[in-house]
């Protein structure tokens, strides 16, 4: 094995008899380990180890006051620290004790009197395990941090593949996935379900891939018939995103197929508001205010406040009326969306 990994070990031992300790000390110094910190009152060795944050124990069993069973179960407790790995120290080779000991939570045995390769050589495999597991960690965490950002960009790429269809700027799913954070973070919602709906909200209108441009980008009003089609645009945003075991696709089918069902049952689907999700009703609001402030095909920008007053009067008609509370509150705080 490598022999940096031993010798950048941070090892705590932990035995009443100075002799053992010093000798411990002394044959593991003598490899090259240099973090080694003895405590021979077992009174002390709780803090002491909250304090070094020690990569591998060498723990004796028969100590006064505290005795090693009960220091391994306290140890075993200590939340992100309870993994460290622990070598037993004993003169006691029964099974019974031996049992009692990996019950308890131990990793290893050192037989007294010491044996000096012994001992180096046992604390070395446990430094291995503990770093190759602490590495494969690091890992996994980077390979979760890399699919997450993996599929953070693939999101929004899908986006922006069915925003510049009648967006020139392509901003309007960002926009709209910032306001439904900001919206939702007034909501109460935790970091991690706000951090989602601003990821989700962008595909709302992922559907209008499959609405023909003669309509999508007609400058004029649409006929009874061409409104028909154009409101498929959120089945077939379903459609598109249904059946993913990705929780943020799960969200974004659920705001893609509900994103224009009014708070009053008259969207289109007719769906009464308690059958609407609330992610779907802050994509809404957010949706019409970004619309209404943007230059369509079919009309100019309005005005903020103009806006703000139409999303206020139609509180409790299209709109769930605790989510138009919630965006005047965020717009009142000065709100306004960052380009990225």
């Amino acid at each position: 094995m490598p022999l940096h990994i031993v010798q950048e070990a941070s090892i705590l031992i932990i035995d009443n008899e100075l002799a053992n300790t010093r000798l411990l000390e002394i044959i593991l110094q003598s490899h090259g380990c240099t973090r080694v910190c003895s405590v021979n009152d077992s009174r002390l060795a709780l803090e002491t180890f909250r304090q070094i944050q020690p990569d591998i124990i060498l723990l004796d069993l028969a100590m006064p006051f505290v005795d090693g069973f009960t220091l391994m179960s306290q140890i075993r407790q200590e939340g992100d620290l309870c993994d460290v790995p622990i070598l037993v120290l004993t003169a006691d080779g029964t099974s019974e004790a031996l049992h009692r000991s990996l019950s308890d939570g131990a990793n290893d045995f050192l037989a007294k009197p010491f044996d000096a390769t012994e001992v180096y050589l046992r604390v070395s495999n446990l430094a291995l395990t503990r770093f190759s597991s602490e590495l494969l960690k690091r890992l996994v965490l980077d390979r979760t941090k890399e699919l997450e950002l993996s599929q953070l960009e693939t999101v929004h790429r899908l986006a922006l593949a069915a925003e510049y269809r009648d967006d020139v700027t392509g901003l309007h799913t960002m926009r709209v996935g910032e306001l439904c954070a900001g919206i939702a973070g007034n909501l109460n919602w935790s970091v991690e379900s706000v951090d989602l709906i601003r990821t989700a909200a962008q595909l709302h209108d992922i559907g209008k891939i499959g609405i023909p441009d003669s309509i999508l980008l007609k400058p004029g009003k649409l006929t009874a018939e061409e409104f028909d089609v154009m409101k498929t645009h959120t089945i077939i945003g379903s459609k598109i995103l249904s059946g993913s075991s990705s929780i943020v696709l799960k969200l974004a089918d659920q705001i893609a197929l509900y994103h224009h069902e009014r708070w009053d049952g008259r969207g289109y689907a007719r769906i009464p508001s308690s059958d609407v999700p609330l992610s779907a009703r802050i994509t809404m609001v957010a949706d019409v205010f970004d619309a209404l402030t943007h230059d369509r095909p079919y009309k100019q920008a309005w005005t903020v406040e103009d806006a703000r007053q139409e999303i206020r009067s139609q509180s409790g008609i299209s709109f769930d009326p605790q989510v138009v509370t919630a965006f005047e509150a965020l717009m009142s705080s000065g709100y306004q969306f960052s380009q990225p």
